[in-house]
């Protein structure tokens, strides 16, 4: 077996085409023993990509994981797009104050605890600051791949995807604060909270127009079409430039994309025949999606006890934050029982977002300067966030198909 495993990483590892293919085969298998004991296939997905990624196997070289990120990109904005797609504005009309509301319940809460959980156990006040903003970031992925394999309509899934498409943007804000309070606790004068906020605004409009705008070009190009095949061209087109542009000019993918689906959802009901369309396209980008996203998560962070005590913190906190947000808000806006109990659970996947939340903070050029301790404090906090991350990919995913089948059971 290693005789063969030693074979295929000398002479076949090095091509990006054996890589997605091997990451594809084991998913696939992982996926389908998950499902054997009622877990998603995404979960099996995940676990696949961390046996032959740099955790386990290593069959999957850096280098080719580099060129495979293209792939995630282009799934996550067909997530965006089928999300952004939810939102009518009939929908809008009915839960949009409730929406608002349960997402900045849950958000804030999430921050206070993690916040303050992370100072009782010991860490500087721009630490847990920076960390309690990133761990109200949510990703959507699991949710949408899950709601999709269980065909889950309804209001519950109207409820879902509206928080999960307001939590990203406003996680952008919440953080844009944290961090500038935070850098001038480790005094830096360059960053002023009036400068960050007005830049997290300026993200999002610029994000929303990029989207509006693709979404405008898709709908009036495609609406007196009859070819489908020219139709998702066209939209694929579009979908892909509105990604690039977003991510070249280090704006909010997802936003752009939430706001393209919004927009042609809403300009002509005809227009669901392009999600529709995509639907053939999304199996193998999801699996290849998860399995990539399994072969990047680290186990060694779990090896240094500070890291196992605060990421245990971290995770613990953030799961009562996001599920007594949506409880008590739910409960003082009189919502049905199967909302206020189980809507929270679906919350807890963790990944783009807030890696991506990480990133800046490291690359932010008063954090390059600073001291060595500062330099240290900084590092924990990424294993903290990478801890979050695995442990909220492999947990979240089964909590979030309880959640909503839970939901289903209910509406027979």
């Amino acid at each position: 077996m290693f005789k063969i495993l030693e074979i295929m990483e000398q002479y076949f590892a090095h091509h990006i085409i054996f890589s997605a293919g091997l990451l594809l085969i084991v998913g696939y298998m992982f996926g389908q023993l998950a499902e054997r004991i009622k877990l998603p296939a995404i979960t099996g997905y995940i676990l696949a990509g961390v046996v032959i990624g740099s955790s386990g196997l290593k069959m999957i070289r850096q280098e080719n994981m580099e060129i495979l990120y293209i792939l995630s990109e282009i799934t996550l904005s067909f997530i965006a797009v089928i999300i952004g797609g939810e939102f009518s504005f009939n929908k809008l009309k009915m839960y949009g104050k409730n929406i608002l509301l349960l997402t900045l319940s849950q958000m804030l809460l999430t921050f206070f605890l993690v916040s303050f959980g992370l100072l009782l156990i010991g860490f500087s006040n721009y630490v847990a600051f920076v960390l309690g903003a990133i761990s109200a970031a949510t990703a959507p992925a699991a949710t949408v791949v899950i709601v999709e394999k269980l065909k889950a309509r309804g209001k519950f899934v109207d409820f879902l995807y509206g928080i999960v498409a307001l939590d990203d943007a406003g996680t952008v804000i919440l953080f844009s604060v944290a961090f500038a309070i935070s850098a001038s606790m480790m005094g830096s004068a360059q960053v002023t909270i009036s400068h960050s906020v007005l830049h997290a605004f300026k993200e999002i409009f610029i994000s929303v127009l990029i989207g509006g705008i693709s979404g405008l070009i898709i709908h009036f190009v495609t609406i007196k079409k009859h070819n489908l095949n020219e139709i998702k061209i066209i939209s694929l087109g579009l979908i892909f430039v509105s990604t690039s542009i977003a991510i070249s000019l280090k704006l909010s993918p997802l936003i752009a994309n939430m706001t393209l689906g919004m927009v042609i959802i809403n300009l002509n009901k005809k227009n669901a025949r392009i999600l529709f369309s995509f639907e053939p396209m999304t199996p193998p980008l999801y699996a290849i999606f998860f399995a990539i996203a399994g072969a990047e998560l680290n186990i060694g962070v779990f090896k240094n006890p500070i890291i196992l005590l605060a990421g245990s913190t971290f995770i613990i906190l953030r799961f009562l934050g996001k599920y007594l947000g949506i409880f008590i808000c739910g409960t003082g806006l009189k919502l049905e029982k199967n909302i206020r109990n189980y809507l929270g659970l679906s919350l807890l996947p963790q990944a783009g977002v807030a890696i991506g939340l990480m990133l800046f903070v490291q690359a932010s050029p008063f954090v390059l300067q600073a001291s060595a301790e500062i330099q240290s404090e900084i590092s924990q906090m990424t294993s903290i966030i990478l801890m979050s991350v695995f442990i909220n990919e492999i947990v979240g995913p089964p909590l979030s198909k309880l959640a909503i089948e839970k939901n289903l059971n209910r509406r027979k």
